[in-house]
């Protein structure tokens, strides 16, 4: 595995899980082709595995809330980001991880791009209009084509509060041919 996954002071419990999410997160990477492949089979194993990622991400957030990169390391933090972005068919583990870090960054201990991140994906779940226009919906004709976005005109200005690069710039990395 790339990167320390120990936090000075950490506990073996603690160590454990950080390399538990960051397991997780390999096994999330390694199966994501799946999530827009013509397989079924494919589909249904990136399903399944998203799905029991975030009944883990859930205990775990029972467990010690959200996990920050102070508590279990930044590999690990992200990989929880990375889990609960992929928990599309669990709004509810999607909502409550998002609650448990938008308080993680309101205290410090959190991006504030990742919450960015976490929102849109989380409104586009629910079928409503994203803020900071972070969601791609597909390609078409080589361009990329972006879910709805509240107030497009303000994208770029609360992209860059967040820390996130330009909208066009954005988009150019989905473009194809």
């Amino acid at each position: 595995m790339e990167g320390d996954l120990r936090v000075a002071g950490q506990d073996p419990e603690t160590t454990a899980l950080a390399a538990e999410l960051a397991g997780m997160a390999e096994a999330d990477h390694a199966a994501a082709a799946g999530a827009n492949s013509d397989d079924p089979a494919a589909q249904l194993a990136w399903r399944r595995l998203t799905a029991r990622h975030g009944d883990r991400l859930n205990e775990i957030m029972d467990r010690v809330g959200w996990p920050t990169a102070d508590l279990v390391g930044a590999e690990a933090a992200r990989a929880a980001w990375l889990i609960a972005q992929h928990a599309d068919r669990q709004l509810d583990v999607q909502r409550r991880a998002l609650a448990l870090l938008e308080q993680a960054v309101s205290e410090g201990r959190a991006e504030a791009r990742d919450l960015a991140f976490l929102r849109d994906r989380t409104l586009v779940n629910e079928g409503r209009p994203q803020i900071y226009g972070t969601q791609i919906a597909g390609v078409r004709d080589g361009a990329p084509v972006p879910w709805p976005c509240e107030d497009p005109d303000g994208v770029d200005a609360r992209r860059a509060e967040v820390g996130i690069e330009p909208f066009e710039e954005y988009v150019g990395k989905f473009r194809v041919g």
